[in-house]
């Protein structure tokens, strides 16, 4: 190995130690219902995530921390992302026929808590 090819790889060696790495948190991601998509098919992608599809939406239930606002598109999230958390590693995507969408953006608000598994 040529005395400036050395040089050079020391130095990328060097520099990926002492450069800081992304944490895992710059990583997280979210899958939340496509605001531009009908209340109709948010509604059929829903009664799939909470059916067949395995997700728990206990919260999205009357009197329960993710219930308010009653709206389709904030049920449809919760159901979309709980969801994704718990088959994201097993095949599972954020799709839902183009409903959802990824974001980095933690969509929790005031009681109402959004899974993020790693």
């Amino acid at each position: 190995m040529s005395p400036l090819l050395l040089k050079i790889t020391l130095v990328l060696l060097f520099m990926s130690i002492i450069i800081p790495q992304k944490s895992v948190g710059e990583y997280e991601q979210w899958c939340i219902a496509d605001e531009q998509t009908p209340d109709e098919e948010l509604k059929v992608a829903l009664d799939w995530a909470c059916g067949e599809g395995g997700a728990d939406c206990s919260k999205i239930q009357v009197n329960q921390a993710c219930y308010f606002p009653n709206t389709m598109t904030n049920h449809a999230s919760y159901a979309f992302n709980d969801y994704f958390q718990r088959f994201k590693h097993k095949g599972g995507s954020c799709n839902f026929k183009g409903a959802a969408m990824i974001t980095e953006l933690d969509p929790s608000y005031n009681s109402c808590k959004y899974e993020f598994i790693p």
